[in-house]
């Protein structure tokens, strides 16, 4: 077991210095201060992970990291992302609030929040709405009920934003064959199922693949 790690680290030293090599060859510079390394292991046992060196500088091991606008953490839990999130989409409440008491019609003041509160939640939500705790949808939630409150308007459920969000990538990436999901998301030959996908952990099953070709076949059983 012992020389299977070591394979590993070894292997895994052998693509970055390939990695590196690649980048010096192709007049591209990786910036060592602004490079860092975010393990997740959801091994019960922990084990010590050897350091990353670019150009014999070690690379800086991080618990969180922001890609594209997204804080990943390394237990994947979106508790931190969401709670900025919410603030951000909080701080258009008083502006909303002014053009109800302005006497804006509700139609104005729900296409306001669709462009500013709606679009701030719906951020990249296809990627981590789907393993949310229950506590952070109640969250999220909270968020929109206030501003039906505020705009006294009907506004969609977090749960309808995203299945819909769902649906429209799904169609996206049926129409584009070279995307890689396109083989994953090809219906079998009667057409009116999907292939499901073996998850072994809620956190897979909850992700966007597995969770799109559910709802595909629920829809596909109502028709």
């Amino acid at each position: 077991m012992g020389n299977f790690k070591d394979n590993n680290e070894s292997n895994y030293r052998r693509e970055m210095e390939g990695l590196v090599t690649w980048c010096n060859e192709n007049n591209l510079s990786l910036n060592v201060s602004k490079t860092k390394e975010l393990i997740i292991d959801f091994r019960k046992k922990g084990r010590k992970h050897a350091p990353i060196y670019i150009n014999r500088n070690e690379v800086e091991r991080a618990k969180s990291i922001k890609f594209l606008g997204v804080t990943i953490t390394d237990n994947v839990s979106w508790t931190s992302y969401i709670d900025t999130t919410i603030k951000k989409a909080q701080q258009h409440f008083f502006f909303l609030s002014r053009l109800r008491k302005f006497g804006m019609s509700i139609r104005s003041q729900t296409n306001f929040y669709r462009c500013t509160t709606e679009r701030i939640l719906s951020r990249c939500k296809m990627a981590w709405y789907g393993n949310c705790s229950a506590l952070d949808c109640k969250k999220l939630q909270k968020v929109m009920c206030t501003a039906q409150t505020i705009t006294e308007a009907n506004l969609p459920s977090m749960d309808s934003i995203y299945l819909a969000h769902c649906r429209g990538k799904a169609a996206n990436i049926i129409k584009d064959p070279s995307h890689p999901s396109n083989d994953l998301l090809q219906p079998f030959l009667s057409g009116r199922r999907y292939r499901s996908l073996n998850a072994c952990t809620s956190s897979f099953s909850n992700s966007f693949c597995p969770a799109v070709m559910i709802l595909m076949n629920r829809v596909s059983r109502l028709k």
